[in-house]
């Protein structure tokens, strides 16, 4: 069978006149002799909605249950999908993850997709079916539902993919593919036609809001193409592939930023074997990520002071559980949540000396104090001020030529 996996975000079914543009869509697909699988998130707003609900109910919402919740949006917009199509006289039912069953693994909120089972899908389109399948959860072990993560539909479309077999993918979303930086920051980004899993990878985990990072790996590991467009528009997008079929002379392909970082340092920890690991243990165990990590040593050998980069919404936490982990020492503790990262992305760096020099150099001009840098094969990222931002990002798109 020519399959094909096509996954609409939450903008794409966000109103009833969108859902009826996506399922055109879709048939679009079928008339050019595809069996489609379509993949849906769940009506813009409406998993924020129910994450305020759990909010209100407590403030230690019990995660099992959080995931029956927040999964409940999918349920709606795929039967308002597959209404549209049998309207218009296409076979179509909708599937929740534990009806196929998609199988999982991992914590409740963050699982991951170890296993869908194919028969009744399968079944389903050698009837002449077109199915429509909740993306962003499914099942464990328990037979208890479970989520993937915001954005996990992603993670859906892209295993759905693996284990159907599918010719190809497809991610519609708001956009019209992955772009330098972010248009609505900088009106002259431009799309980038295709681009590597690992710089989209980065780019997603620094901040770009395209796809989810896990999905992203996912499709790596299991070498799966997958073009990212707008439901919007008819134009193409950007593909994402294997590094060796890029073509490309751009040192540097993009440009990510956050503004919901914190930084926290530690003044004054003693400084022996196992200090780090006793302090991030327990934000390892709360689900809490840590980001950027600097530590200094002191003058006179015995104590040091860590530096560290979390989400902002886990501060508070954090702060609780440094301050009541009673294996570490430390003189003071110094929070600030007025920063952002911003982080220049390319497999070009690789082989090209002098890039770090170019990043500084330029937001050095520009005034720009940078407070913490990480680096990785193909990403160099830095702390600023979150006030500097913006300024930051315009002067990196014009050092690395992006805008051309």
């Amino acid at each position: 069978m020519k399959i094909i996996v096509l996954k609409f975000g939450g903008s794409s079914v966000g109103t009833i006149e969108r859902i009826k543009k996506i399922a055109n869509i879709v048939v679009s697909y079928r008339k050019n002799g595809y069996k489609p699988i379509v993949i849906s998130s769940a009506m813009s707003g409406t998993t924020n909605d129910l994450i305020k609900k759990s909010a209100a109910i407590s403030n230690n919402f019990n995660s099992a249950e959080y995931d029956v919740l927040v999964s409940a949006g999918e349920q709606i917009s795929c039967s308002l999908i597959a209404g549209r199509l049998n309207h218009l006289g296409y076979k179509s039912q909708s599937w929740m993850g534990w009806q196929i069953p998609i199988l999982t693994e991992g914590m409740y909120k963050y699982s991951r997709i170890i296993k869908i089972y194919k028969k009744k899908i399968i079944d389903s389109l050698r009837l002449g079916e077109i199915p429509i399948i909740a993306g962003f959860q499914g099942v464990n072990s328990n037979n208890r539902i479970t989520t993937l993560g915001r954005g996990g539909s992603d993670a859906s479309a892209i295993m759905c993919a693996k284990f159907f077999n599918a010719q190809k993918c497809i991610i519609y979303t708001d956009v019209e593919g992955v772009y330098t930086t972010d248009p609505n920051t900088l009106k002259n980004a431009k799309k980038i036609k295709v681009i590597s899993y690992e710089e989209m990878l980065e780019m997603a985990s620094l901040g770009a809001k395209v796809m989810q990072p896990t999905s992203i790996q996912d499709a790596r590991l299991n070498r799966i193409d997958i073009e990212v467009k707008s439901s919007f528009v008819k134009k193409g997008g950007t593909k994402i592939t294997k590094r060796k079929n890029l073509i490309s002379n751009k040192i540097i392909r993009g440009i990510s930023f956050t503004k919901n970082d914190a930084k926290v340092t530690l003044i004054g920890v003693k400084d022996k074997p196992g200090i780090a690991a006793a302090v991030f243990k327990p934000l390892s165990n709360n689900a809490i990520n840590v980001d950027m990590v600097v530590q200094n040593i002191s003058a006179n050998g015995k104590e040091t002071d860590l530096t560290f980069t979390i989400k902002s919404d886990d501060l508070i936490k954090t702060q609780r559980l440094i301050k009541k982990n009673k294996k570490i020492i430390f003189r003071e503790l110094i929070v600030d949540k007025n920063v952002s990262k911003v982080s220049i992305i390319g497999v070009g760096m690789i082989a090209t000396p002098g890039v770090s020099y170019r990043m500084f150099h330029a937001l050095a001009k520009k005034n720009i104090n940078i407070l913490v840098i990480s680096t990785s094969e193909i990403k160099i990222s830095v702390l600023v001020n979150k006030k500097n931002i913006s300024k930051a990002i315009l002067a990196l798109h014009k050092e690395f030529k992006l805008d051309k």
